[in-house]
């Protein structure tokens, strides 16, 4: 692949000096402004109403064009974002990697081929692609066979050194490892390791039908589960997931009452390792279309006796961008990251390498105001942390950039679509604001635009740490905030 043109930063003296402080800030020896303004009486009352200390929460709204904020509480108060810290991410890799940066995925003969066999093993190196689903991965394999090939003697060689990732525990974070947002990252991540289970009620049979898709050879599926008469209700409609073999999560077994009026009820869950998931998937699809697999799969770096045959890019980053903030993705996210280590610092990508560059972006922008701390990029963190100031900076600099419309595309449309098409109405936002949400146990944010009926543009940034925040109060207390900025614009 060829590498980008890297980007080299000469900070200027108010760079610098903005540097210097921040640390003097960390090190103690300037005390940060708390810019703790007197809130509006209607955001007062919320936050009374809801039991909510002030303390607990930042504010600041301000015009792009004004350097005075509207409103300013506790802007430089380093607090966790949640997912709202995907901007800090995707705006870093826009600017740094560009909008029409796209990620390879290659394919390899390595033995002779007769033109219908290849008498050796086919190899796939990944490059991070944060989207390849199963469509892109059924698309790559219809390339493949188009160049004739109908049958492998030998193995499925896999390649995913483009990163290094060292071994994580996808539970760690909330212990729930079976959960699509925990997948760990990957360079050969393929449809996000994900299987769709759908769950059909046969009343005839008394029985419930599981299917899933994709369909993996490879994975083994018991089905316990009894169908009952009564409503739809339950915590996942009385189904339970259980893993049998989780050292290798390919053995599952469903169990529970299964209501009868729940038909056509289904769930996400990730499984198996990735390398075997990507065995299981191939061999599913390259059957479908014809193809045979007589060898396994093992892993390992493309052998130097290799031809390439095939490279599928995947879509501009301008719309993968778009997928990871309005739907909120989170392995999606750390793919950047990490594709932001490789390129700018070198392979295999590390998200070490990647923070540090954006933290270095960052200060060379001049938005970088010490209080920020990135864990992997998606925010799914307990010790990430961000400044509303720091966001509301970033976001003016971005609405300043070259890519500003690639950037304001990616977010959700308040009451439209994405993670708050459900939120806002006509008096809080709704269908003018472009903004992203973030929610974790006891942190709720929301960050992004608002429009006004002037033309104007306002950047904002709301985040509440308190107990509960996540169960109702945060978003009442970001909707208390868009009402007033409503009635004021």
């Amino acid at each position: 692949m060829d590498r980008i043109e890297h980007r080299i930063w000469r900070p200027d003296s108010k760079a610098t000096l903005n540097g210097i402080l921040a640390g003097l800030v960390l090190l103690g020896l300037l005390a940060p402004s708390t810019g703790h303004s007197e809130l509006p009486e209607s955001i007062e009352r919320v936050l009374a109403g809801l039991g909510v200390d002030s303390a607990d929460v930042s504010i600041l709204v301000r015009r792009l064009d004004s350097p005075e904020p509207m409103l300013s509480h506790l802007p430089e108060v380093a607090r966790n974002p949640a997912s709202v810290m995907k901007l800090v991410t995707t705006w870093s890799g826009l600017e740094l990697l560009g909008p029409a940066y796209t990620w390879p995925t290659e394919v390899y003969f390595d033995g002779g081929f007769d033109g219908r066999r290849l008498y050796g093993d086919l190899a796939i190196k990944g490059h991070g692609d944060p989207f390849l689903v199963i469509e892109e991965f059924w698309k790559l394999l219809r390339a493949v066979r188009r160049l004739g090939l109908h049958e492998i003697e030998g193995d499925l060689l896999l390649d995913d050194s483009f990163f290094d990732i060292p071994p994580e525990d996808p539970g760690a974070f909330d212990g729930q490892p079976y959960r699509t947002y925990n997948v760990v990252p990957n360079a050969l991540l393929v449809n996000f390791k994900a299987v769709r289970f759908f769950f059909l009620a046969d009343p005839r049979q008394r029985r419930v039908l599981v299917s899933s898709d994709p369909e993996l050879p490879n994975l083994s599926i018991r089905n316990r589960i009894d169908l009952v008469d009564g409503p739809c209700r339950g915590y996942q409609a009385g189904i339970s997931f259980n893993v049998d073999d989780p050292a290798d999560m390919s053995r599952i077994i469903f169990e529970g009452d299964f209501p009868a009026r729940c038909n056509n009820y289904s769930l996400s869950r990730t499984v198996l390792e990735h390398d075997t998931y990507v065995y299981g998937i191939f061999r599913s699809l390259w059957g479908e279309l014809g193809g045979s697999l007589e060898g396994g799969f093992r892993k390992g770096p493309i052998p130097e006796s290799a031809s390439r045959v095939v490279t599928w890019e995947s879509p501009p980053l301008a719309e993968v961008i778009r997928s990871i903030n309005k739907n909120s993705n989170n392995v999606m996210t750390r793919q950047l990251l990490l594709t932001i280590g490789a390129e700018h610092v070198g392979t295999p990508g590390t998200e070490m390498n990647g923070i540090a560059v954006i933290d270095e972006f960052l200060t060379a922008e001049g938005v970088h105001d010490g209080s920020l701390q990135i864990v992997n990029g998606a925010g799914l963190s307990r010790e990430s942390r961000v400044s509303a100031r720091m966001l509301v900076d970033m976001l003016e600099a971005a609405a300043r950039g070259a890519y500003a419309p690639e950037f304001l595309a990616s977010l959700s449309i308040a009451g439209v679509d994405g993670t708050t098409r459900n939120r806002f109405d006509a008096n809080s936002g709704n269908g003018v604001m472009h903004v992203k949400s973030g929610r974790l146990d006891h942190v709720s944010a929301l960050a992004g635009y608002a429009h006004g009926d002037d033309d104007a543009i306002y950047a904002l940034a709301v985040m509440m740490n308190a107990t509960d925040a996540h169960r109702g109060l945060g978003q009442e207390l970001e909707e208390a905030v868009m009402r007033w900025l409503h009635a004021q614009i």
